[in-house]
């Protein structure tokens, strides 16, 4: 499946981001759904997962409650509603596809990435 992220850019603290990861090649509903994101110097890091159904989610402690994970697998296409945004949630965010049903919070679990959309947001 080949994953293309979008939807990224350059806000104030406290506006809100939709991101957009649309696939193609195979259908999204055959994968659990990641978001990952990477700040420069940093490791890349967990964000949210959406499971196959779009029926449960799970987020990082540093983004619940602000975040959204949702999916319309009638689309093909993964979102990430990032809402009052704090200059911290600066990094380039990765949607990322998963066969296995575990590891949700592990990189190296997924098995296809997107090119990542960068979110920038200034204080």
């Amino acid at each position: 499946v080949q994953l293309q992220a979008s939807g990224g850019g350059l806000v104030q603290a406290g506006d809100s981001l939709r991101l957009s990861c649309a696939a193609s090649g195979r259908t999204v509903s055959n994968y659990d759904m990641g978001w990952f994101r990477q700040a420069p110097g940093k490791e890349r890091e967990f964000v949210a997962t959406i499971n196959r159904s779009g029926g449960s989610t799970y987020y990082a402690d540093s983004v619940k409650g602000r975040f959204i994970a949702s999916k319309d697998n009638a689309k093909n296409t993964v979102y990430l509603q990032l809402n009052s945004l704090k200059p911290e949630d600066t990094a380039v965010y990765y949607c990322a596809a998963r066969s296995a049903l575990v590891g949700q919070t592990y990189a190296s679990r997924y098995d296809y990435w997107g090119q990542g959309t960068q979110v920038t947001v200034s204080s």
